[in-house]
This record gives structure tokens, C-alpha cells and sequence, in this order.
């Protein structure tokens, strides 16, 4: 076999090319990051090994950076593998005590993974082409944050202007409370609107479900409110609520791309109970291909969901904690979605209440529903078939 290690960057990549006994064949050697500079290095493994079919090739997962080469190595036919950085650096680090890292020793050192023993699984076609639905999930998980670190600073300028508002509604984040605040931004500018019009302003922005009684509530409560009456904190307010309001017509067109993309696929893991699209898209964009994985336990690791292990001699960790290593999405994703399926789903539900009978805290016990969850995903998407819930 012919391995080739590429260290990948922003404007160049460091190559080496050795047998797998280990017969240099092209020292490190740089092409730039640029259409001539793949034309460059294909070539070069041409020149090499005639016959692709005996190359491995393998780089570092390092973003966007190594998308494009990566899908032009595909796209010539060639055996890729993805490693992950965390795995190249330990290996490296393995092979010698100098503290030695450049892109020329990476190189080298991804080209020496590949002809150890070190189990790889390559990089499928499948994997790439799901980098569009992980991305838009991925999209959509920041701009949720987003509105999240907004809406909380809503509430602290509410606190400030209007104490007072929340509680007289059932949430400051709903559309009715956002329209009123977007045109008075404060108990001062509220106590000082004429009654017709703040009526109209809460009928229209709440179709109906609040009328005069509640104006004339809102009113009088601002007349009396404790609230600041500060200009600059107003105006915060106002763009605060505008940014939200973009952000939910940016999200929602997202979840429109993200549906589409589902619907294609017809995954069967939607069929479990509390399991949306929305979920279940960064599920699956998270853990790409299935066949990657031989078991469930793989991808429990992979989400950093599995518990660290440590014993030395008579030392032995009793209260092991989640390596909370790899995928912070797909980690975010299976445990969120498990409290969702353990309330709409009568076996999880069950499940969740006999771990916690047994004494374990919340967290704990969801994370066993958790890794159950990861066993049936992981049965459903190798089968194909669709969830049966239990009678």
C-alpha cells in the first residue's frame, strides 16, 4: 500500500508520500491551496502509484479548510481517512519525547498512522455530501444561541424599564409583548399612551386576546412602576427585539432547508417519539455515516457520552464522568433529544423512572436513556425500519 499524509491548512498543504513498509517515495513537499496546487499533488501520487486503487490517503479534520481537498480526492476515486487532530497529536507525541510539532512533522506523522496498526475507517462519499445538512444544522444551533443571549438581555432591560410587565403576562417572549415594547420601550413611555391606542396595539399584535382590560392593567402598572426611565437602555431594547425578530425569519428559513433535506432522506430514527427534524437532522449530520461505526458504544464515544476510565495499581476512579470529547453538537442533540422521548415514549419513560428508583441522580439516570436512545438509532438506521412503540 501507498499512504500519503497531508497536513492541511489555510493556504498550502505539506505532503509526504511513503510505502507501507515504510519506503520514502516523496519526501515532505508543499502545494498551494489552489485547483493546480490538487492537479499538482494527484499527479505526484501518480507518479507513484499507477494503480489508485493501493493509495491511502489521510489528513486531519480541520474544518473548512480541508473540505475542498477533501472532496477532490474523492471526487479522483481515492481511499481518503479523516483523522481526528486530538488522535494524530497523542500519536505523535508517542513516537518521541522531543516536543517537535510542525506542518512537515505532521505530515509525516498522519503518513505513519496510516501504515500502523491504528483501526481508520475511510472517509465515504456519504459522509461529504451530509457536510451540506450538518452544516445548516450546525447554522441553526448558533443562530438559536444567538436569540437565546437576546432574549435574556430582553429580560434584564425589562427588569430595569418595566419590572413590573412580567407579571402581569404569562412570558415577556411572546409576539404581543415584543410589539408593544418594540414601540414603548419602558413604563414611562406606556404610562404616558393614550388608552385607545395601546389597546389597539395589544389586540392587533395578539389577534384578539388582549383587549382594553388588560391595556388599561398594563397602563396603570406603569404609571406606578419603580422602572428607570433611561433613553439609552430604551433604545437597546428596541434593537434588541428587532435583532430577534430577524433572527427568528433566519431560523425558520434554515429549518425550511433543514426539512427539505430530511424529507429526502426518510430517516427512520424520526419515527421515535419526541425526535423532530430539527434533532434529528444534527443527529445525523453529526454521526454522518452509519457504517463508520461498529457499534453503538463507537458512537457513544465518538459523542463523548462514554465515561472515562482511570486505574493505576490499588487506584481505581469509583465516579467516572463523561469524556465529553468529540462532537459537542451531537452530544447536545442525543441528550436533549432523550428528555423529549422520555417524556413522549412509554418504554423510555419507564426506563428513566426504574434508573432513577435506583437512586441516581437526574443527569445520570438521562444519560443511561441517553446510550439506550444511541442503541436504537443506531438499530434503526442499519435496518431501515421504523420505530414500533411498546403497547
Amino acid at each position: 500500500m501507498i499512504c500519503v499524509g497531508i497536513d492541511v491548512s489555510k493556504d498550502k498543504h505539506d505532503c509526504y508520500i511513503a510505502t507501507s513498509e515504510g519506503e520514502v517515495l516523496a519526501d515532505v513537499f508543499t502545494v498551494p491551496n489552489s485547483m493546480e496546487g490538487f492537479k499538482q499533488l494527484f499527479q505526484k501520487i501518480k507518479s507513484v502509484a499507477p494503480d489508485l486503487s493501493k493509495v491511502k490517503v489521510g489528513l486531519e479534520a480541520t474544518g473548512h479548510y480541508s473540505y475542498n481537498i477533501l472532496g477532490f480526492l474523492l471526487d479522483k476515486g481515492l481511499t481518503t481517512f479523516v483523522l481526528n487532530p486530538l488522535h494524530t497529536n497523542l500519536y505523535r507525541k508517542s513516537t518521541s519525547l522531543r516536543r517537535t510539532k510542525t506542518d512537515r512533522v505532521d505530515a509525516r506523522t498522519i503518513a505513519a498512522m496510516m501504515m500502523s496498526d491504528v483501526v481508520l475507517k475511510s472517509y465515504s462519499a456519504i459522509s461529504y455530501h451530509n457536510e451540506e445538512l450538518k452544516s445548516l444544522s450546525r447554522y441553526r444551533f448558533d443562530k438559536v444561541s444567538q436569540r437565546a443571549r437576546l432574549k435574556q438581555s430582553v429580560s434584564r432591560l425589562v427588569c430595569i424599564l418595566f419590572p413590573e410587565l412580567e407579571q402581569l403576562v404569562p412570558t415577556l417572549h411572546m409576539r404581543s409583548v415584543y410589539a408593544l415594547l418594540s414601540e414603548l420601550p419602558g413604563a414611562k413611555q406606556i404610562a404616558d399612551c393614550h388608552l385607545t391606542h395601546l389597546t389597539k396595539l395589544l389586540e392587533a399584535a395578539s389577534k384578539g386576546r388582549y383587549g382594553r382590560d388588560k391595556a388599561l392593567q398594563i397602563r396603570n402598572a406603569a404609571r406606578n412602576s419603580i422602572g428607570s426611565a433611561m433613553n439609552a437602555k430604551s433604545l437597546e431594547l428596541k434593537h434588541t427585539i428587532r435583532l430577534i425578530a430577524e433572527l427568528d425569519s433566519e431560523i425558520e428559513e434554515i429549518e425550511t432547508q433543514i426539512k427539505q433535506i430530511m424529507d429526502s432522506l426518510s430517516s427512520p430514527i424520526l419515527s421515535i417519539p419526541g425526535i423532530t427534524y430539527r434533532m434529528g437532522a444534527m443527529i445525523i449530520a453529526e454521526i454522518g455515516d452509519f457504517s463508520r461505526f461498529d457499534s453503538p458504544d463507537k458512537i457513544l464515544a465518538f459523542a463523548g457520552l462514554s465515561p472515562s476510565t482511570y486505574q493505576s495499581g490499588k487506584l481505581d476512579n469509583a465516579y467516572a464522568h463523561m469524556e465529553k470529547r468529540g462532537s459537542r453538537y451531537l452530544r447536545y442533540a442525543l441528550y436533549n433529544a432523550t428528555k423529549y422521548v422520555c417524556q413522549w415514549d412509554k418504554t423510555f419513560s419507564d426506563y428513566l423512572a426504574r434508573k432513577r428508583a435506583e437512586g441516581k441522580h437526574y443527569n445520570v439516570a438521562l444519560s443511561h436513556a441517553a446510550k439506550k436512545l444511541v442503541r436504537l438509532i443506531f438499530a434503526l438506521q442499519r435496518s431501515g425500519q421504523m420505530y414500533a412503540p411498546a403497547p
